[in-house]
């Protein structure tokens, strides 16, 4: 069967162009705005939901207050601005509310009146040693110091919880040899440094901790982390984002285990007592400590008189069990033990392959449920529960299980393989994980009894997915936000190819995670670089082809994928992706703080440190659709990016400084480094409203259009001028975009090539494929700056011109061009398509449809089994994640510029080509 992605992303090497969309006119819209659920409807158990919501520029002002109204009713809600547009009205706006089971329809937000007063709304009190949080049913008191972030938890009057801390075990070295001693090991709880509170009601309150893990014994600090606790009225459940940052020696420092641990007050008799797991889908274990003796009901979880009764002879000869284990290693295997004390063995008693991640203990007069997201997909980790009989039970949710191998942070080899060979570029003290970072999201349960199976159920799913409330494609499409992208059409045969080609891709992908097991506590989310067909496997141990992190825009591309269909298996690929880029693919302190690594074995293996891997354009739609706090912080680091990069020239290994070249503060190019930080400060500034972001933008405009050849000038760095064909314009293509960048100001300077003698005109193939083209749809309309725009569409126009032809049309202005100077390869389409929509010359529009299908056809996936494969996955041999990233984004986006000049039927299609490694110079750096 063919597949109907044919010649479409699969098997094109057609990467790249760059666009823009003017901001959409004001126009008189409905007052309400139409929500949906992700999911189709609300959690299976009560919950609190955030999420965002755009409106168009002018629409909405600062101070407007919203009412949302369900098929029920009128729900509580609670708004705060997330980003302003230009004129300082309203970008996007945050909203809180809370959900009851099983509520489904769409709901209407309002931005009339005032929102519904919620009974009993959270208070939260800000004391000089403590913060309380009261939702109504549940009060939990947060400490300002010590070691305990939660000092206790009540749910209804009663404690169900106490002394919540953050545990790691340190162990200092590998263990390389089973008969060698083991090397020694400490245990470092939480140090708290600094509490905020960041939201105090009516609907959600929300309570940054910072810290440090401090020894045991030793007294050493280190793995800063931040936990955020999120509190909603009328909710006893608590959502906990919890984030370390490795700031250790990886050839020293291995975590033996990372956790969170409560003590939870044990009351009722042991038969009373119940330890649960949660298992695969609605499964779940759950036993007493005192089983047996023929009560069913007890050993179902039903109370029994806490009173001896004459009849409870028998039982109190049965054994009393004191510990609980879940253990899930790996992706497809966890194991349930348990034992009566530690002097005596474990005991197995149940095995299965995924479990959702939830554990509880507690008695009659309640307990403490704990739920990990993305449990198994995180493995190694762990459920655990210790001294159940006693007179508090520890409660521990293991995000790196002490039963695993230590978390070993090292690089792969101790030698460079060589960029050429191995498409790695691996620099001396640069392969370190000082500085990444990983975050993790649980769910707290207080309860006031033993919840019934069906509820243990419930609250395994509510914590394995978040739970989010979002506006459909066609409004978020209708308010001009996140720049140029196209809303589905399978209006004709053309359209239909097209439609089913992009659904391919993802399908593809969805099930490429599945297949070839992307999970890991610190690869979950990502996907792999590109393609060994002879061995059928990813090429996951061969340098610079191996995990992706977000080369050539593949962030941009999955989440432009769910704007445009609203699909929330598309949401979920999407948020793991984003979650884990942002984390493990970017440095969060330390001197490269800012910076990102590109694609490698390991994820933070790779020499090359540069802004267009971490910039905030990757992860602004996760951050405006969730109001996700933690992405809020790592998007404003990424404001003072330019400092590391500063330290590190992007350029220091391909094209070295050489003797004449002029000195400035740092080397960056235009294309992608300005753009890449030029997105991060236009984050910031519509984050904040802070016009100093917009200003240090603006000083690189003025740099840029005061310079001899506007976003074409760079350096040739030492090539020979005297190619074939003679003249400079020869030259294109040789060289990159590379300006002097001064950090105090934020201004451009044009570098005199030393050969040529003065600056010279290149094009440089990743200048607008690693999202530069994305940001500047968005950035020139809002800065409606005309000398800039002008420069912007003469790049689009005619980027491979010489320097005669650019310095005449600058000269004259010239609004259309030959389509054959437009930059050929990766960029080429887009940046056609973008010069289509801004001078309505045909010939643009057809040079960049003709690009979408420049990278010929490829046969549908096929299942590979047998001998071939550890196990059957399906395969397509063509496929690299660069072109299925690059290729779905320049679509989305042509269909948007160039949608009055598509064809109807399906053009011929070129015979299929190879995506494999790509490189440099083809397929991304």
């Amino acid at each position: 069967m063919k597949s109907p992605f044919r010649c479409l992303v699969l098997s094109s090497l057609v990467l790249g162009f760059s666009g823009l969309r003017p901001a959409p006119a004001a126009t008189l819209r409905s007052a309400d705005v139409t929500l949906h659920w992700l999911d189709g409807s609300s959690p299976a158990t009560p919950a609190g939901i955030s999420w965002g919501v755009p409106f168009a520029q002018g629409d909405i002002k600062k101070d407007q207050t919203f009412s949302l109204t369900a098929a029920t009713g009128p729900m509580p809600l609670q708004s705060w601005p997330l980003a302003y547009w230009p004129d300082g009205s309203i970008k996007f706006m945050g909203f809180a509310t809370t959900s009851t089971p099983g509520m489904s329809g769409d709901l209407k937000l309002s931005p009339i009146g005032s929102a519904a007063t919620p009974a009993g709304q959270v208070k939260a009190t800000d004391a000089s040693s403590y913060i309380q949080i009261a939702t109504g049913p549940l009060t939990c008191v947060i400490n300002k110091t010590g070691d305990s972030l939660i000092n206790w938890m009540a749910v209804n009057g009663a404690t169900v919880a106490k002394d919540g801390q953050l545990v790691c075990i340190l162990q200092k070295g590998p263990e390389t040899n089973p008969e060698d001693s083991p090397p020694p090991r400490e245990k470092f709880l939480s140090s708290i440094k600094k509490v905020t509170l960041e939201q105090s009601g009516p609907v959600r309150a929300v309570v940054k901790i910072e810290g440090m893990h401090k020894g045991a014994t030793s007294g050493r600090e280190w793995l800063p982390f931040t936990v955020r606790l999120y509190f909603y009225t009328g909710e006893t459940a608590v959502r906990v984002v919890h984030t370390i940052v490795f700031d250790g020696d990886q050839e020293k420092d291995f975590v033996r285990g990372l956790g969170l641990e409560f003590a939870v007050p044990m009351n009722d008799l042991p038969a009373n007592r119940h330890v649960a797991f949660s298992g695969e889908g609605d499964g779940l274990w759950n036993e007493p400590l005192q089983p047996g003796g023929g009560n069913a009901a007890q050993e179902a979880g039903e109370a029994t008189p806490n009173a001896r009764q004459p009849d409870d002879s028998v039982l109190e000869q049965n054994a009393v069990w004191d510990d609980f284990k879940l253990s899930q290693p790996n992706p497809d295997g966890f194991t349930i033990v348990k034992r009566t004390n530690p002097k005596s063995t474990w005991l197995f008693s149940a095995a299965g392959k995924r479990a959702t991640g939830l554990a509880f203990v507690g008695g009659l007069g309640g307990g403490l449920g704990i739920s990990v997201k993305n449990f198994w997909q995180s493995f190694p980790s762990g459920l655990e529960v210790d001294h159940a009989s006693s007179a508090a039970a520890t409660l521990i949710a293991w995000l790196w299980s002490p039963d695993a191998p230590e978390m070993d942070m090292r690089h792969y080899d101790i030698r460079a393989h060589g960029l050429n060979a191995s498409y790695e570029d691996v620099q001396p003290g640069l392969s370190t994980a000082y500085g990444v970072a990983r975050t993790s999201e649980l769910t707290l349960y207080p309860t006031a009894d033993i919840p019934a199976h069906p509820e243990f159920a419930a609250l395994a799913k509510s914590g394995a997915e978040l739970p989010l409330i979002a506006a459909s494609p066609e409004y978020i499409h209708s308010t001009g936000v996140f720049g140029v992208w196209s809303l589905p059409d399978r209006s004709t045969p053309f359209m239909k190819t097209v439609e089913d080609g992009l659904d391919s891709v993802l399908a593809y992908y969805e099930k490429q995670v599945d297949d070839r097991d992307w999970y890991g506590f610190w690869q979950f989310g990502d996907v792999m670089h590109s393609y060994s067909a002879p061995r059928h496997v990813w090429n996951y141990d061969w340098g610079g082809h191996a995990w992706d992190n977000t080369e050539l825009g593949a962030p941009l591309w999955l989440w432009y994928s769910f704007l445009r269909t609203g699909r929330a298996d598309l949401f979920r690929l999407a948020e793991a992706h984003a979650r884990n880029t942002s984390e493990t693919d970017v440095y969060h302190l330390g001197p490269m703080d800012g910076l990102g690594t590109r694609h490698n074995v390991i994820k933070w293996g790779d020499g090359a440190k540069e802004a267009r891997i971490s910039q905030a354009a990757h992860w602004r739609v996760f951050y405006y659709l969730t109001t996700d706090e933690r992405t809020g912080d790592i998007m404003h680091d990424l404001a003072r990016a330019d400092l590391a990069a500063v330290r590190y020239d992007p350029m220091r290994e391909a094209e070295p400084q050489i003797p004449g070249e002029p000195h400035f503060d740092a080397r960056i190019r235009i294309g992608p480094d300005w753009f890449a930080l030029a997105g991060d400060w236009m984050t910031e500034w519509e984050r904040t409203g802070d016009i100093q972001w917009r200003d240090r933008i603006l000083a690189g405009v003025d740099s840029i259009v005061a310079m001899p050849y506007w976003l074409e000038s760079g350096q040739l760095n030492g090539l020979n001028p005297d190619l074939p064909g003679g003249g400079i314009g020869a030259l294109k293509g040789g060289g990159s975009q590379t300006v002097g960048y001064e950090p105090a100001t934020g201004k451009l300077f044009p570098i005199r090539d030393p050969i040529v003698g003065t600056p010279v005109p290149v094009s440089y193939n990743l200048a607008t494929i690693q999202g530069g083209g994305e940001v500047m749809f968005e950035l020139v309309p809002l800065l409606g700056r005309k000398d800039f725009a002008t420069a912007w569409l003469q790049y689009c126009r005619i980027g491979q011109a010489s320097a005669g032809i650019l310095t005449a049309d600058r000269a004259t202005g010239t609004e259309g061009a030959d389509a054959s100077l437009v930059v050929t390869g990766q960029s080429g389409p887009r940046l056609a398509a973008y010069a289509y929509a801004h001078t309505k010359d045909p010939a643009f529009a057809q040079k960049a449809i003709a690009g979408m299908f420049g990278g010929g056809s490829s046969a549908a996936p096929q299942i590979i089994d047998g001998p071939n494969s550890l196990k059957p996955v399906s395969e397509a041999a063509t496929m690299s994640t660069n072109n299925a990233a690059q290729t779905g984004l320049q679509i989305i986006e042509i269909l948007e510029f160039c949608k009055d000049q598509l064809p109807t039927e399906v053009p011929a299609i070129p015979a299929a080509g190879r995506g494999g490694r790509g490189g440099r110079g083809a397929a991304g750096n």
